[in-house]
C-alpha cells in the first residue's frame, strides 16, 4: 500500500503547488528562469512553422501512394505534389540509378533525410526514469526543433480532473492551457474520440499512431523526454506554438494535437522541444519541467 501511495505521489507532487513552492530553492539546477513571458522563445513561430511545414510535406509525399482520396477532392494540391515528386524522383535516379517506382521510406527515414537527424524512444540512461528520447542517427544543431508534445489540448475551464488523476504526463502552457500526452488509459481513449470527431470524410485533423509504438510523424514523441538532473543538464526546453489556420489541410494528419472541445475558435496549441546546444548521435534529451517566469 505505502509503495503504491509513493508512486501516486510521485506522480503527483509536480502539479501541487505547495510542493513547488517549497521545492523550487533546493531544484536551481533543473529550472529554467525567464526574464519575461514574451521571451520565452529560442527560435521564432515562423522557424518552427517552416521546420513542421518542410517536415509534413515529406512525410506526405512518402505517403503519395495512400492519399488518393484526399488528392481527388484537391486538384491543384495534387498537382503541386506531383511536380515536387517527380522533380524528387528525378533526383534519385541520378544519385542512386533507381528507376520506376517511388520508393518509400519509414517516417524515422524521411526525417533524416529532410532535417538531418532521427529521434526516437529507448531505455533511459538516468536510473528509475523509464522510457526515454535519445538523437538516433544524424547531429542536431542548436536552436532546430528535435520534437513534438502530443496530446488533448484543454483550456483552462474545460474537465481534465479524472484524466489527471495518477498521470505524469500533463503538460501546463504559461496561459494555463493543458495538453494531456498521456498515450493510455482514459486519455487515449478521449483522444481517439476527439479525432474521430473531428474527422472530415477522408481528411484527418490530426495524428493518433502517436498512441502507438510506431508514431506516422517521428518528431511526436517528446512526452517521453525526461526531466534533466544534477548530473545531466537539460539541452532543450520546450516552446509553445499556435498553429495558424492557414496551416496545408492535406498535412494536418500529422499533427500529434486535438483541441478537446471544438466548438470554440481558436488556434491549436502545439509544444515543440528546441536544441539548447548542438547534439550528437546516441545522446539522450533532457529538458527542464519548470520554467519560472
Amino acid at each position: 500500500l505505502l509503495r503504491a501511495l509513493r508512486r501516486r505521489w510521485a506522480a503527483y507532487k509536480y502539479r501541487f503547488v505547495p510542493w513547488l513552492a517549497l521545492n523550487l530553492r533546493r531544484q536551481r539546477r533543473t529550472l529554467r528562469y525567464v526574464p519575461e513571458r514574451s521571451q520565452d522563445k529560442i527560435i521564432s513561430d515562423e522557424d518552427v512553422f517552416e521546420t513542421l511545414l518542410k517536415t509534413f510535406k515529406a512525410l506526405f509525399l512518402n505517403d503519395f501512394s495512400r492519399q488518393a482520396d484526399i488528392l481527388a477532392l484537391l486538384p491543384e494540391v495534387k498537382c503541386q505534389y506531383l511536380e515536387l515528386l517527380t522533380l524528387e524522383q528525378k533526383w534519385s535516379e541520378v544519385t542512386s540509378c533507381n528507376y520506376g517506382s517511388q520508393q518509400v521510406f519509414s517516417p524515422e527515414e524521411v526525417l533524416l533525410n529532410t532535417l538531418g537527424f532521427a529521434v526516437g524512444r529507448d531505455r533511459s540512461s538516468l536510473v528509475s526514469a523509464g522510457t526515454g528520447v535519445f538523437v538516433t542517427k544524424g547531429f542536431v544543431p542548436k536552436g532546430t526543433v528535435v520534437s513534438m508534445y502530443p496530446g488533448t489540448v484543454y483550456r483552462k475551464h474545460e474537465p481534465i480532473f479524472f484524466q489527471s488523476l495518477g498521470n505524469p504526463f500533463i503538460f501546463r502552457c504559461i496561459d494555463g492551457i493543458l495538453i494531456d500526452g498521456n498515450d493510455k488509459g482514459l486519455s487515449r481513449s478521449v483522444y481517439r474520440s476527439c479525432r474521430r470527431r473531428d474527422q472530415l470524410g477522408p481528411f484527418q485533423m490530426s495524428d493518433e499512431s502517436w498512441l502507438t509504438a510506431s508514431p506516422q510523424n517521428p518528431l511526436a514523441v517528446g512526452q517521453y523526454v525526461n526531466n534533466c538532473s544534477h548530473e545531466k543538464a537539460a539541452n532543450v526546453c520546450y516552446q509553445e506554438f499556435d498553429m495558424p489556420g492557414h496551416f496545408p489541410l492535406e498535412l494536418k494528419q500529422y499533427l500529434p494535437n486535438i483541441v478537446y472541445n471544438h466548438d470554440i475558435e481558436s488556434q491549436l496549441r502545439c509544444v515543440v522541444l528546441v536544441t539548447l546546444r548542438d547534439i550528437k548521435q546516441g545522446e539522450e534529451l533532457f529538458s527542464n519541467y519548470y520554467t519560472v517566469v
